[in-house]
């Protein structure tokens, strides 16, 4: 089992960044696939972008491909979301989850992942 404990969320202006991250519990980290998804007050939780165990693949929904980045650090049990050029449709709760499973094309499902952070909310206004 691992705990997923979000930081680095706030309140940005349009077309600033913001680098949020996801500490991990327990010495099994680099075992699992790891996702950022966000949520919107009123919208379903949606897919932002997944990284494999070992860093080399990464995924982006094409909403924030170009303007994101995801990245992890095993050896400190943690990912990353770097996020530029924000905007305010970029405003939601952002989660980050861990995949214990194998690879599928069904990586931008939340089914798909096992444990879930609390949550970081990012604010970015116009």
């Amino acid at each position: 089992q691992v705990q997923l404990v979000e930081s680095g969320g706030g309140l940005v202006q349009a077309g600033g960044s913001l680098r949020l991250s996801c500490a991990a519990s327990g010495r099994t980290f680099n075992s699992y696939a790891m996702g950022w998804f966000r949520q919107a007050p009123g919208k379903e939780r949606e897919f932002v972008a997944r990284i494999s165990r070992s860093g080399a693949s990464s995924y982006y929904a094409g909403s924030v491909k170009g303007r994101f980045t995801i990245s992890r650090d095993n050896a400190k049990n943690t990912v990353y979301l770097q996020m530029n050029s924000l905007k305010p449709e970029d405003t939601a709760v952002y989660y980050c989850a861990a995949d214990q499973g194998s690879w599928s094309s069904y990586y931008a499902t939340p089914d798909k992942y096992d444990y879930w952070g609390q949550g970081t909310q990012v604010t970015v206004s116009s």
